[in-house]
C-alpha cells in the first residue's frame, strides 16, 4: 500500500483509543419535573449518569414501574468492549504495518459485524429492561411497555426518552471512513502508475 494510505490507517487505528476517553451512546429523560434533565451515558466500560445522582434517580423511578435496576457491574458487554477495541486498534495498526489491502478490508468487515452485532444486542437489553417488569410493581399499566427507542425519541409515560450515539460511536464511524479512504486513494495511485508504465 501506498504511505499515504498506511498513515490514514495508522490515524484511524490510534483514533480507537479516544473511545476511552468518550460516552459511546446517551439516552436522555425528558419530564416537566425534572427541568434541568436527567439521562444516561453508556460508555464502553460503564453506565453513568449525565449528572451525579442521575443514575440512582433513574433506579428510583425504574422500580416503581417494575422495571429491573440497572447495574453496570453485571453488564458483560461492558467488561469485554475494551479488549475488543484494543484488538481493533492493534488489528488496525497491523494492517497499516503489513500494507496488504485484504487485511484492511477485513478490519472494515469487522468493524461492520460488530456495529449489526452492537446494535442488536443494545436492542435487547433495552427490550428486556423495558418488558420483563416486575408484577409487584407499585404503578402497573395493562399492556404498557418501557423500552427506550434505540435511536431517536419516544414518549414514555411522561417522560421523552431520547436515545442517540455519542461521541465515541462518531469516532468509530470516522476509522472506517478514514479506512476506506486509505484503499481508494491506494487503488487510484496505482491505478495512475499502471497507465503511466
Amino acid at each position: 500500500m501506498e504511505t499515504k494510505s498506511k498513515i490514514l490507517i495508522i490515524i484511524g487505528a490510534l483514533m480507537i483509543m479516544l473511545t476511552f476517553v468518550f460516552p459511546l451512546w446517551y439516552i436522555d429523560l425528558e419530564a416537566p419535573q425534572y427541568p434541568e434533565g436527567i439521562g444516561l451515558e453508556i460508555w464502553i466500560n460503564q453506565i453513568v449518569g449525565q449528572n451525579p445522582h442521575d443514575l440512582a434517580n433513574i433506579n428510583g423511578l425504574n422500580h416503581y414501574i417494575g422495571m429491573k435496576e440497572i447495574k453496570p457491574e453485571s453488564i458483560p458487554e461492558l467488561k469485554i468492549m475494551p479488549f475488543l477495541m484494543i484488538f481493533m486498534m492493534l488489528f488496525g495498526l497491523m494492517a497499516a504495518i503489513l500494507g496488504k489491502r485484504p487485511i484492511v478490508y477485513i478490519w472494515i468487515l469487522l468493524f461492520i459485524i460488530m456495529a449489526v452485532v452492537g446494535m442488536y444486542d443494545f436492542y435487547m437489553w433495552e427490550y428486556d429492561y423495558g418488558h420483563n417488569l416486575n408484577p409487584q410493581a407499585a404503578i402497573k399499566i395493562p399492556g404498557m411497555a418501557y423500552q427506550p427507542p434505540l435511536i431517536g425519541s419516544k414518549m414514555l409515560l411522561n417522560f421523552n426518552a431520547i436515545s442517540m450515539p455519542d461521541i465515541a460511536t462518531y469516532i468509530l464511524v470516522c476509522t472506517v471512513v478514514l479506512a476506506a479512504v486509505a484503499l481508494k486513494i491506494d487503488k487510484k495511485v496505482k491505478k495512475k502508475r499502471n497507465e503511466s508504465d
